[in-house]
């Protein structure tokens, strides 16, 4: 299995290769050359697995040139005995009787689903780096809306041979979320909040990315950029190894082996539908899947009329994972649809830098629509299903869980991002409380209200320090990289 550039296909690495790299120097992203296949009989194995022997089958198609030995080393590593507070890791529930099935992918060490990959990507990384021969310090950027920080900041925390430097929206993230970054712990990381929204957090990233000056400069002291975003394969090939897990596990539930099922996913970044849709594309009976968005609805708009539009209003909302007007790995689904066309998606990239806007042909846009589905939810209505679930169902759902719940049928499944307690005073409200005090006294609140624990995760954040306050310019992003480095 070999990967190419979006923006380059003549590009050609190894899956160890494009995981260190994390991104192409032109720009473009990685993608493998070909989509291995599944059948039955694949699924049916699968079934009788845990999710660690899950995980290893399904890496194994693309991480070729990775040892079963050092797979088996990275998954158990990520997934095994007391790293994630469920025992199936990546559980599927019924919400109550008539609900939709939920894929809870929030039981690990940040509450967030960016857990499932960013447990697993240090590992793949460093193993990577060793089989490369690769001696550099990785230097670990990412931009985060929220989730991927504290789960990048975990994963990596005194990884050897590592550093970690995380960038968010000072004010566009959830006091829990900031509290969960501000406070992490580890020798080898760094937080800094900036004056803006996500879409500047990422833009900085990618520029610091694309700058070869100061690439050289690292260079010279040993230090290679890599990223921790889901621009970063490493970080996106663990995403599909849910989807098919969950499948087999409707399948243990009663679903007739073939039978296609409908996906929701809370959408921002478009890496974790993305993921479902190369499970799609291996073979596994998904039917439609469901683009979710909030009042941010980018992608919404794009599914609906072709159009990729940021030049508009951006909106703070309760489910700041998703506060995104760039989303970066739609990149990867253009260059698929097209066929490998790397022209047209590098035309498409440098419009949408220069002008903020490109337009695909219809023939594209209906290509996707046969594929996704897409919607939008505003924050009232996403209240207002957090509340029905909890009224009808007994189950609690955070933000964003409700933003695609509010767009799913009974049998759909649902992607489940977040623990409900990462947003205590928004789920309150949706109850119908008042929340109470600060952030502590309501996962207090919200845990008596309704009879289920607090997260030990965030139930331990009370007792630790606040580590990092400092926050800077989108402009001065590469002076804090420096400083975070030196």
């Amino acid at each position: 299995m070999e990967y190419q550039s979006t923006r380059n296909r003549s590009v050609r690495l190894s899956s160890a290769q494009a995981i260190v790299e994390g991104i192409s120097r032109d720009g473009g992203l990685f993608v493998p050359t070909s989509i291995p296949q599944v059948d039955r009989e694949f699924l049916e194995k699968l079934g009788k697995m845990d999710y660690i022997g899950r995980a290893k089958e399904v890496l194994a198609l693309y991480l070729t040139d990775f040892t079963p030995g050092e797979l088996d080393a990275c998954v158990r590593g990520a997934y095994g005995e007391g790293r994630f507070s469920h025992p199936k890791v990546a559980p599927v529930v019924k919400a109550g009787k008539g609900g939709p099935w939920m894929l809870e992918l929030w039981h690990g060490p940040t509450c967030a689903f960016k857990d499932m990959a960013l447990q697993l990507l240090p590992r793949l990384m460093t193993t990577a780096a060793a089989k490369l021969g690769d001696r550099h310090t990785i230097a670990v950027l990412t931009a985060t809306s929220g989730d991927t920080g504290k789960a990048a900041l975990e994963g990596f925390r005194d990884v050897p041979g590592t550093k970690v430097l995380v960038f968010y929206p000072q004010d566009g993230v959830s006091p829990m979320q900031k509290r969960q970054m501000a406070t992490q712990q580890g020798e080898n990381v760094g937080v800094f909040g900036i004056e803006g929204n996500f879409d500047a957090a990422q833009s900085g990233v990618k520029a610091i990315f694309g700058d070869r000056a100061f690439a050289e400069e690292l260079e010279k002291e040993g230090i290679r950029l890599s990223s921790a975003n889901s621009i970063n394969w490493g970080r996106l090939v663990p995403q599909i190894v849910y989807y098919v897990s969950a499948y087999c596990d409707l399948v243990a539930g009663g679903l007739p082996m073939g039978e296609r099922v409908d996906v929701a996913v809370p959408t921002g970044n478009f890496g974790d539908i993305l993921a479902a849709y190369y499970a799609r594309e291996m073979g596994v009976p998904l039917g439609r899947l469901i683009c979710a968005s909030n009042r941010n609805r980018v992608l919404t708009d794009f599914f609906q009329t072709g159009r990729y539009d940021r030049n508009r209003p951006f909106y703070t909302t309760d489910s700041p994972s998703m506060d995104i007007l760039i989303s970066s790995n739609l990149e990867r689904l253009l260059f698929h649809l097209t066929g490998g066309d790397d022209q047209a998606v590098a035309g498409w990239m440098a419009q949408l830098s220069a002008q903020g806007w490109y337009q695909v042909p219809e023939p594209l846009r209906e290509k996707a629509a046969e594929i996704f589905g897409a919607g939008s939810c505003g924050d009232e209505e996403a209240r207002a299903t957090i509340g029905r679930l909890y009224r009808e169902e007994g189950y609690l759902a955070d933000p964003h869980t409700a933003v695609a719940a509010s767009l799913a049928g009974p049998g759909t499944l649902v992607v489940s991002t977040a623990s409900p307690y990462k947003f205590p005073a928004c789920v309150l409200e949706a109850l119908g409380q008042v929340p109470a005090g600060e952030d502590f006294d309501q996962l207090d609140q919200l845990s008596r209200v309704t009879g289920t624990p607090v997260p030990a995760p965030l139930a331990d954040l009370r007792s630790r320090e606040v580590r990092f306050r400092e926050s800077c310019d989108p402009a001065a992003m590469l002076q804090a990289v420096r400083q975070g480095l030196a």
